[in-house]
């Protein structure tokens, strides 16, 4: 079997059962059916929430390569209301939500509902290049889970109204900011791989599957996919962050907090987001310098490494930025975003 990912990626995640889950396990998850007109159909997003003891313990995005997390499947929901976060994946050979659970667990633990939709085509089985490229869906994506979760019996009652925010890494990350008001621009995309020095693995994966991104329907590309009751979006690593229309960040009006990870002057161009930054309004940007895109995937398991090499990988999936394991920059991350929207979703009136 042989792997391929990208920048962007998120890879292999499954949903486990494992045993009866027990009274400490605070953290429950279950799937809802979001509608989606323009992906005609539903679209599966998993969610996370403060539980109480019950359901049965699942292993999310437990892999070859990486550790799961543990959470109690259909466990009931704690009593009282919570902020909700919409978590946007990143995309690759198999990107999934329960692939983002290291951080959506710990959320969800802290007094969150994290309602994360899968992206169709970004991963898995079904992944394909060229819907991968249609990055103005991502966000409507977003709007649809908003719309189903505030319509669903099990969680409509515990949503915290008008205490909303968008949480995404990688290409979720771009996701964040365009719900938050970013714009796309259909020039830039359709030219992004017009060379490999973007993305080489990315644009090699969408040469390969045959897609002419300059051929590509992109009369929606540029459009506003803002949605205003979202009130804080949170971007770590965001990429490709180099397909926006620079103008259109002027217009964003809620706080946002941007998160690059690695050192400044060595962050690849596509994810390097400090421009953005300073073009919002207000906007906070912080950067791990020994951390790397890679960071953002699961802890490795200890033959990981060694299964990058045999498999012909081809990109350092297990590799950081040689200063701390990384779990202690899955802590870090953890504190920053969980520190962002205790500020901006629970704190506000």
């Amino acid at each position: 079997m042989k792997f391929r990912t990208m920048l962007c990626a998120i890879i292999v995640a499954t949903i486990a059962p494992q045993h009866q889950a027990s009274a400490g396990d605070a953290v429950g998850v279950r799937h809802v059916a979001a509608p989606s007109l323009e992906r005609g159909g539903d679209l599966d997003v998993t969610v996370w929430y403060p539980a109480e003891p019950g359901g049965v313990t699942v292993n999310l995005g437990d892999s070859e390569l990486f550790t799961g997390t543990s959470a109690a499947r259909d466990a009931p929901i704690s009593p009282g209301k919570f902020p909700l976060i919409l978590l946007s994946h990143g995309a690759g050979l198999a990107g999934t939500p329960q692939a983002m659970s290291w951080i959506a667990t710990p959320l969800a633990r802290q007094g969150f509902i994290v309602a994360a939709p899968t992206h169709p085509g970004n991963g898995g089985k079904n992944r394909s290049a060229a819907e991968t490229m249609k990055l103005w869906l991502r966000p409507v994506d977003l709007t649809a889970t908003l719309d189903a979760m505030e319509k669903e019996a099990s969680f409509r009652g515990h949503i915290d109204q008008g205490k909303v925010g968008a949480l995404g890494l990688s290409m979720g990350g771009g996701t964040a900011l365009a719900i938050a008001g970013a714009r796309v621009d259909p020039k830039r995309l359709a030219a992004y791989c017009d060379t490999g020095l973007l993305n080489a693995s990315l644009c090699g994966w969408i040469r390969q599957s045959g897609v002419d991104l300059h051929a590509m329907d992109m009369r929606l590309a540029g459009r506003d996919n803002s949605d205003r009751r979202i009130r804080f979006a949170m971007a770590l690593d965001p990429a490709p962050s180099d397909v926006f229309d620079a103008g259109s960040f002027s217009g964003i009006r809620i706080p946002v907090d941007i998160v690059n990870l690695g050192q400044p002057g060595k962050i690849p161009i596509t994810a390097d987001a400090s421009d953005i930054a300073k073009a919002i309004s207000g906007a906070s940007y912080a950067t791990i310098a020994d951390a790397s895109h890679y960071s953002m995937f699961g802890e490795c398991k200890p033959d990981a490494p060694a299964l990058v090499i045999s498999e012909e990988i081809g990109d350092p999936v297990c590799d950081d930025g040689g200063g701390r394991p990384r779990g202690q920059i899955h802590a870090q991350l953890i504190e920053m975003a969980a520190a962002a929207f205790n500020r901006a979703l629970k704190a506000a009136p």
